[in-house]
Parts: structure tokens; sequence; C-alpha cells
């Protein structure tokens, strides 16, 4: 069955590299939400006046992979305890983020949020957001596969490439 999730956790061209090649995934769309403006492009998100996250909006098929399994990943592939950042990218866009889609996908987010907290993996507690999703806006096109298009990129090269790199080998039972 065709389902969506949507999750922000920094940088969305490190995202969508993790998300995009994992079994059952369909398309993963770079793009922006939860802001407090009738529109977005990466300037003005990047100023950080539209309060917008960068996100990604995944297509899944969720009889061939699970909510939870996306979960699982979103949780491995950023700090959730850093408060609107991710490593040097600094800002509301960059924050940690689940925007359910229905109350299922609620349910299980808070549940997860509280299991990572009460294990005590992390050094401090998630700031993770958990919100209802709102007005989805498509990045600019040439944010879509960023990293397969731009892997001389110094960003992709020092901070996108290794983490996709570090997240393949963990969950490479889930590649496609």
């Amino acid at each position: 069955m065709l389902s969506e999730a949507t999750f922000g956790a920094g940088c969305f061209w490190c995202i969508e590299a993790c998300f995009k090649d994992l079994k059952g995934v369909l398309d993963v769309i770079p793009g922006y939400m939860g802001g407090n403006e009738e529109t977005a492009n990466y300037t003005d998100v990047c100023s950080g006046k539209t309060n917008h996250a960068e996100v990604t909006r995944i297509l899944y098929d969720s009889d061939e992979i699970t909510f939870d399994k996306l979960l699982e990943v979103f949780w491995y592939i950023h700090d959730p305890t850093q408060l609107n950042r991710q490593g040097n990218d600094i800002g509301s866009q960059y924050r940690s983020v689940i925007f359910y889609h229905n109350i299922e996908q609620k349910k299980k987010a808070e549940f997860y949020k509280k299991k990572q907290n009460d294990s005590n993996i992390w050094d401090k507690p998630i700031v993770t957001e958990i919100t209802i999703c709102t007005h989805f806006y498509p990045a600019e096109d040439y944010h879509k596969n960023y990293l397969e298009l731009n892997p001389q990129n110094p960003y992709c090269k020092s901070i996108v490439r290794p983490k996709v790199d570090k997240f393949r080998a963990i969950f490479k039972d889930i590649i496609k």
C-alpha cells in the first residue's frame, strides 16, 4: 500500500541520500514544511524568517517497509538531541521533526521517542518535535538527488558522503 512519511533531520540532502535507496521506498522528495509563511523557497527558509524545516517526503510501499523501520532509520541518521541544528548546520530549518500523516504515525513516533529517551542512548533529552503534517512545499529541482548529482561539492564530500556510507554499512540488509 502506498504510504507517506515526512521527516526533518538536518540538511535534506543527507536525509534524502539515506532514505532513497531503501527497499520499499518509491520516492524521496526534498522540501519544506512547518513554517508560518504561505510559501517556501531555499533562500527564505535559510534566512530563518519562514520557520519552515528542511524535510523529506518519503513515498513508500508499507507492505515492503514499515513506518517503524523508517523511524529506526530516522533516529539513526541524526542527533535528535540538538535543538535547531545538526552539526554545523544551524537554524530552525535544521530541526529534528516528525510530521505525522495519521494518528497511527503520531502514536508510533511518540512511542519510539519515549523509548529512545528511556534507553539512555543519548546524553541529553531528545528534542524532536512530533507534529501534524502541514502543507508540503517541494524544494527547488536542483535539490533532488543532490549527492548523486554533486559528489564533488565540498559539503557532500565531507558531510553527506561519510554519513551515507556509515548508514549504508549499518542498514545493508534493507538497501536496494
